[in-house]
């Protein structure tokens, strides 16, 4: 039996545990899975909800590490990891993604000899200005085992040098939370209680520092919305940090008289709910480009870069930068498409089946 400790820190983490954990409990006499949570996400909003919506227990471990800069936030979380490691002796440390918890919790790892395998390895946006892109290289290079999403993921491993036999095409985790759970997500009423069922409607998420911290760059980002919403109405559910910039830079009247309808963070099932019935998505996050993939809605994000180039190769998805007139040309272009989503495909292995495959690769 392998004893598995199941690292999460941030909102996207818990979707991507979730499955794996949930698989990992299916086949006790295999595994013994357990939950370290970081607390990089330390609010209800932002992180309790989200274990209720997923089905998953209390975590086994908690370290409350909370907000901090990169550099302090990732070596509180090293500091209060490396004693549970070394207490709880797992076979293998499993990691997802890329965020502070990520890296942190690989790199004790790698300093005590302890497994580590990576979830969502390989993919790069080639932008190292992203603290995401810095944390992606530095695991991948670390890790034992590099599970993939996607057969870009394997090309770019490769070509940084890292042998065949460490990686492991496993398909998309976080589709097998999204299969599991719209059939779950349709008991919510956020459509109703938002006005918005049966409508035509966007949905907006926004929340990168390069895209909100700086007053200019949110300022042209904001135009463009504002000139969608009047040919569609936007439900944009800020996370605190962008809700605190609308504030400070003195944007907050212009939302409130338009269409943009600012609401509170959402739990992940009324999030689904919301996001699977719109007509087009907008967003700097990285998840929502594949849930849209697979699930034919037109995405626009708004970044420079991805490093989800699969979901502008075979799905939904197209890269528009921050550029206003480019964002307004190019929604107006989707939106007058009807047949926008006709050529789209659902890249293999994005199946709802990845966890099962992610033990499998554990096992070996």
């Amino acid at each position: 039996m392998l004893k598995v400790l199941n690292i999460v820190g941030a909102r996207p983490n818990f979707m991507k545990i979730a499955p794996i954990y949930a698989e990992m409990k299916r086949r006790e006499s295999e595994f013994l899975p357990l939950i370290v949570h970081t607390g990089q996400h330390y609010d209800a909003a932002m992180s309790d909800s989200f274990f209720v919506d997923l089905g998953m227990p209390t975590p086994d471990v908690h370290l409350n590490v909370g907000s901090a800069s990169h550099a302090v936030q990732t070596a509180k979380i090293m500091m209060e990891f490396e004693p549970i490691v070394l207490g709880q002796q797992p076979d293998w440390v499993l990691v997802v993604g890329d965020v502070n918890s990520t890296i942190a919790c690989a790199l004790v790892c790698a300093k005590l000899g302890v497994k580590v395998a990576h979830v969502e390895a390989g993919l790069r946006s080639r932008d190292r200005t992203m603290p995401e892109e810095v944390n992606r290289i530095l695991t991948d290079a670390i890790s034992d085992l590099l599970l993939t999403p996607s057969p870009d993921g394997d090309e770019n491993l490769k070509a940084e040098g890292i042998p065949e036999s460490k990686i492991k095409l496993v398909g998309n985790v976080m589709i097998d939370s999204l299969l599991r759970n719209l059939k779950i997500a349709e008991s919510s009423q956020v459509r109703e209680n938002l006005e918005v069922a049966g409508k035509d409607y966007a949905v907006l998420t926004l929340h990168r520092p390069s895209n909100v911290d700086e007053k200019e760059v949110f300022s042209g980002l904001l135009e463009s919305l504002l000139a969608i919403s009047e040919r569609l109405p936007i439900v944009f559910p800020a996370h605190p940090r962008t809700q605190s910039r609308i504030e400070e830079f003195g944007f907050a009247e212009k939302v409130a008289n338009s269409n943009i309808k600012l609401i509170e963070p959402l739990g992940y099932l009324d999030f689904m709910r919301l996001y699977s019935g719109a007509k087009l998505v907008l967003t700097d996050s990285g998840g929502l480009q594949e849930e849209t993939t697979a699930l034919g809605i037109p995405c626009l994000t708004l970044r420079e870069n991805t490093e989800r180039p699969i979901t502008i190769e075979m799905g939904t998805n197209i890269l528009v930068g921050t550029n206003p007139e480019k964002i307004k040309q190019t929604a107006f272009e989707v939106l007058a498409d009807t047949n926008f989503t006709a050529h789209a495909k659902i890249p293999p292995l994005w199946d709802g089946k990845t966890a099962e495959r992610i033990c499998d690769a554990l096992l070996v």
